[in-house]
């Protein structure tokens, strides 16, 4: 099959998909999920003559994080919010009034806390039904927490855990829990055992539901193109469970936080608040834990995106003192003995580079060196270098994977109307040999990318739709307003899917 690739940069095919996370599927349940919406978009993709259906991390999050998908409590497990209740329901788990008494009406925005609430009710519902039923769904639930044990174990007790001490961050526990003392754990497994089977239960909920639809996609010829964020957050499984690998004292307190210099936007630079890694300590486990994590993201997709590639190059380490990230220092990164030793373990490298913003010489080696394709954004070609930004289609080489804009840019109509110059909406109308404005500009900007050499071309569903700002995903360095925005069901026009197929046929994408 043309789209079913193990490694994108050793292919010559051209291919297209489309940008929409799961939450950003219409839904009855506050926010979308993995049910026949999902499969339903996976109709319209193949129609549309897609290849790929990208998505962003599939991790749990919640409050605390501001339901972001890129600061998650584990980077192994599940979002449980994007289980499905009526795939529950087709399992004989819930039943049909259950479903019609927990509906919402779908405003265009996600309603997290509704969706939390509503599932919580549900998910416990659907399990005392499960653990009253002798069926094959029993004997599959533990073969998968024997499969899944090296990370599952860990997570259910971190979970209850958290909960146990009012979800405060685990750094801030009794400490015993703390420091993972083995009569603590012991004491917490017992204790809490019906809602650590619960969790367990849950996660199985959803790599049963998500396999499916990968099946289903797989069936459709569309390729699942996920997003793997580099670092992961202080308060997770994940640092609680592997201190030596993070850059974390005896406390559990920070050493080195990750983040960015200052530059031209930002003089103070960007602060993430997460831990670096302690790369000398992986590298002596042979980069198990790393591999562990490549190796169950492309379990779930068939192709992952390394969210800020430039730090297996090099990465900004920021003293856990520092108020703000200018005194910090670029340290090494893992760089190719990594990948040579993840080629090694895992047999082949299915990966984008995420190779946006301020690349050196030691990046783009390291990308070229592994076949990564990169990254081309429109929405970053009309500026003051133009005509000879790289991010301009005359000037891309095959490699790459060309956006009009990802999810953290704003909408391409969006951005028309609220960020560009007027040099830069001259620069477009130069470039393009026509009148360019707010009604046809995505569409242009589509058309030049799928007509460009880049092998493969991915759109937001935003932009394909010509939204406007409103329906931006995400504002980088702001906390209020992400990950909101919604499809309707109406929004899924078929018009919409005859243009993007009738572009794929027309560029050799099909």
């Amino acid at each position: 099959m043309k789209n079913q690739i193990k490694s994108p940069g050793d292919a010559n095919e051209r291919s297209a998909g489309i940008l929409l996370h799961i939450t950003s599927l219409p839904s009855r349940f506050g926010v979308g999920d993995i049910g026949p919406a999902a499969f339903a978009f996976a109709d319209f993709l193949a129609e549309a003559k897609q290849n790929y259906w990208q998505l962003l991390p599939l991790s749990p999050t919640g409050k605390a994080q501001q339901y972001s998908p890129y600061s998650a409590s584990s980077s192994m497990a599940g979002n449980t919010l994007l289980i499905s209740p009526e795939l529950l329901a087709f399992d004989g788990l819930l039943s049909i009034t259950d479903l019609k008494n927990s509906e919402i009406r779908n405003t265009g925005k996600c309603d997290y806390r509704y969706a939390e609430k509503i599932r919580k009710k549900l998910f416990h519902k659907a399990f005392k039904s499960f653990q009253k039923q002798s069926s094959d769904m029993a004997k599959d639930f533990e073969v998968y927490k024997e499969r899944e044990a090296m990370w599952l174990t860990d997570f259910a007790l971190f979970e209850v855990l958290k909960n146990k001490n009012g979800s405060k961050p685990w750094y801030e526990w009794d400490k015993e829990e703390m420091q993972r003392k083995p009569a603590a754990m012991s004491r917490a497994s017992n204790k809490f055992s019906a809602k650590i089977e619960q969790i367990k239960w849950l996660q199985f909920i959803f790599d049963r539901q998500w396999s499916s639809l990968k099946t289903y996609c797989t069936e459709k010829e569309i390729s699942l193109f996920g997003d793997l964020p580099f670092y992961v957050s202080h308060d997770s499984v994940d640092v609680w469970a592997n201190k030596d690998f993070f850059a974390v004292d005896e406390k559990g307190k920070l050493k080195g936080v990750a983040g960015v210099p200052p530059d031209y936007f930002n003089a103070d630079g960007q602060l993430w608040g997460m831990p670096v890694f302690d790369w000398d300590a992986l590298e002596k486990q042979n980069f198990k834990w790393w591999i562990d994590r490549l190796r169950k993201n492309i379990e779930l997709f068939d192709i992952v995106r390394l969210d800020h590639f430039r730090a297996f190059a090099d990465y900004w380490e920021v003293p856990a003192s520092e108020r703000t990230a200018k005194n910090g220092s670029w340290k090494r990164g893992p760089g190719s003995p990594f990948f040579k030793s993840v080629r090694d373990q895992l047999g082949y490298l299915p990966f984008v580079a995420e190779d946006l913003g301020d690349i050196n010489d030691a990046v783009h080696k390291l990308r070229q060196q592994f076949n990564f394709p990169g990254m081309k954004i429109l929405q970053f070609a009309f500026g003051g270098d133009f005509p000879m930004s790289g991010y301009l289609p005359h000037n891309y080489t095959s490699n790459f994977v060309a956006y009009t804009g990802t999810h953290d840019n704003n909408t391409t109509k969006g951005w028309y109307r609220k960020d560009l110059s007027k040099i830069e909406r001259n620069n477009i109308n130069d470039y393009l040999g026509k009148k360019v404005d707010a009604t046809n500009v995505s569409l242009e900007l589509i058309r030049i990318a799928y007509g460009s050499v880049a092998r493969s071309v991915i759109v937001p569903m935003q932009d394909v739709l010509n939204l406007n700002e409103s329906a931006r995903m995400n504002t980088p360095a702001s906390v209020k307003n992400n990950w909101l925005w919604r499809m309707k069901s109406k929004e899924m026009p078929e018009q919409a899917g005859h243009v993007l197929r009738t572009l794929s046929e027309l560029y050799d994408r099909a």
